[in-house]
């Protein structure tokens, strides 16, 4: 999977793993999609469906708790927060009706 598919600038590189799978909402239904900052995955590819919901074949990244010296820079204007920081959203199917599930909480395998 490349950055690109997942939403990512090369230069995006800070950020802590946090895992690979997240929960589909109780009683979804297909078809489901998977999106990774917006950017429609591809099953197979970047992700499998299982009976405990979505797999990632790549870890989710996360931002990770900043500094103090960082919350001050950024605070006076030195420089922004730009680490990688993937959300999952999932679109899904429940009683005929289509739903969106929005950044999903990523746990590991």
């Amino acid at each position: 999977m490349s950055k690109e598919n997942r939403g990512h600038a090369e230069s995006d590189t800070e950020g802590v793993e946090v895992g690979r799978r997240v929960r589909l909402p109780r009683g979804a239904e297909a078809p489901i999609r998977v999106y990774i900052n917006g950017v429609l995955q591809t099953e197979s590819d970047d992700y499998v469906l299982d009976e405990d919901g979505v797999l990632f074949t790549e870890s989710i990244v996360k931002e990770g708790k900043l500094s103090g010296f960082r919350w001050i820079s950024m605070y006076i204007g030195l420089f922004g927060s730009y680490r990688k920081n993937e959300t999952v959203d999932v679109e899904y199917r429940l009683a005929g009706k289509t739903h969106l599930a929005s950044d999903l909480k990523v746990t590991e395998d």
